[in-house]
């Protein structure tokens, strides 16, 4: 039960770093208001990912970046040209595996899915973490598979307390903007069709 506060007490002090970290710290005017509009060419052509917003709450993609322990996660998701999925309205559940988690991969297996020719694969592996809804791991319980972006399905298990998504195991949640973000403690791959 001790691990289960600190967990929590590690994920909501996170959380509460996130918004800190992300929050600017210039002195604004009482007319200001926060801006949601591409502000150059480039901008636009980019998509939604790119545009600033001071006033709304994080998006998952926002947080994952605030993350120090999902920075081989953001990397795959820029190397995939993923950022625009992860910012949409959603409701989007994440299964953000840990830079850990990653590492735990055979060697060479994360340098060699970035490269540009890996693109699809890698696309593939980061779709396979994503499922439209937005439920607690509490909730996650009541279910035995769930479909993913990629179009396949994941399995669901439940130990005790615990819940195991394809095989990763929950090991703290993230309310953010347009969803919600589990961090997992393994990478999901999907099954070869």
């Amino acid at each position: 039960m001790k691990t289960i506060t600190k967990l929590r007490l590690l994920v909501g002090s996170f959380f509460m770093l996130i918004l800190f970290v992300g929050c600017k710290n210039e002195a604004k005017t009482e007319g200001t208001t926060s801006s949601t509009t591409p502000t150059t060419e480039e901008d636009k052509e980019r998509g939604q990912a790119f545009i600033e917003d001071d006033g709304s709450t994080p998006n998952v993609l926002q947080i994952a970046i605030g993350s120090p322990d999902h920075t081989t996660l953001v990397a795959a998701v820029q190397a995939a040209d993923l950022e625009n999925v992860l910012v949409n309205a959603g409701p989007l559940m994440v299964f953000a595996p840990t830079n850990e988690a990653f590492a735990a991969l055979p060697e060479g297996t994360v340098d060699n899915l970035l490269k540009p020719e890996n693109k699809d694969a890698l696309a593939n592996i980061l779709k396979y973490h994503v499922t439209p809804g937005n439920y607690s791991k509490d909730f996650l319980k009541k279910f035995k598979k769930l479909g993913q972006a990629n179009d396949q399905n994941v399995m669901i298990v439940v130990e005790g307390d615990d819940v195991f998504v394809g095989g990763a195991k929950i090991i703290g949640s993230v309310k953010a903007g347009n969803g919600i973000i589990h961090v997992v403690d393994k990478v999901m791959l999907p099954p070869e069709e």
